[in-house]
């Protein structure tokens, strides 16, 4: 039995103008009511994604929120750490010198602000994620030595399609690489996916990926589209999205493809 829907944002829950439709919302919103799990799925810090939060009504004490692409479990209420996990300095010594070597800029984040690293290019992604953090430019050397959620490369996606294609076997193995927007590549812990958090999440509730139902669009979706009871696929979705779901939505995420495939599946609940 379906108890929690995880939902990725981009291009799977929001319109390509970063707005949740009417009919998504409604629909949310009666199953939430109902009892069912809602959880946001993203590479985002909670506060970048607080509206989305406070118009899904999200906001019990049991509400929590997958962040920082699963390296991240935050109850939305009280921003209390439900598992939280993540890369040290000296983790990244072998992307920043990948980095160095061929001009590409570099952002890391820890859980509460971004260290765009000054020593390298500058970054576009302060501009692209226009959230309520902290961005404190920092040569790489001086970074301070505590736990980290990820790095992040920001530029033109033809740059980024550069960077994937230079990746070395060591960066493979070192890091889970995933490209969450054209313009945005994420270097995460070896092991970290969304998947991770919502395992976790699952074993708060006493609960199971087989209780899971999850929607998403890109290849850092894969990973909980794979590990969910019923792995959604959107029909905007890229294609190896959707060799790997259940099933697929309806419709695209501009036509409310989350609710219009909810709606098919609880259909009592919902109406």
């Amino acid at each position: 039995m379906i108890k929690m829907i995880a939902l990725d944002l981009d291009e799977t829950l929001l319109n390509t103008d970063k707005t949740i439709s009417e009919k998504n919302v409604a629909t949310l919103q009666r199953l939430h009511q109902a009892g069912m799990k809602v959880v946001l799925c993203t590479g985002r810090p909670i506060n970048a994604i607080w509206g989305y939060i406070k118009q899904l009504g999200l906001t019990t004490p049991a509400d929590f929120t997958i962040t920082f692409n699963g390296a991240l479990v935050v109850n939305n209420v009280t921003r209390e750490t439900l598992a939280q996990s993540g890369l040290k300095h000296r983790d990244f010594e072998l992307l920043h010198a990948f980095a160095a070597a061929n001009g590409y800029p570099l952002d890391i984040l820890d859980f509460e602000q971004v260290y765009p690293i000054a020593d390298l290019t500058p970054s576009v992604y302060q501009q692209m994620l226009k959230a309520p953090m902290a961005f404190t430019p920092t040569d790489f050397a001086n970074l301070p030595d505590h736990l980290y959620s990820k790095a992040v490369m920001a530029t033109d996606a033809a740059v980024l399609d550069q960077v994937v294609t230079n990746l070395t076997p060591d960066l493979k193995q070192q890091y889970h690489v995933v490209r969450s927007q054209p313009k945005i590549l994420e270097f995460l812990a070896a092991d970290m996916d969304k998947a991770v958090g919502l395992g976790q999440l699952l074993t708060h509730f006493g609960w199971n990926f087989s209780n899971l139902m999850a929607f998403g669009d890109a290849e850092n979706d894969l990973g909980m589209i794979k590990a969910a009871g019923d792995g959604v696929a959107m029909l905007n979705g890229q294609p190896e999205i959707k060799a790997a779901a259940n099933h697929q939505t309806p419709t695209a995420n501009n036509d409310a493809g989350v609710a219009a495939y909810l709606q098919q599946v609880f259909e009592d609940a919902i109406n």
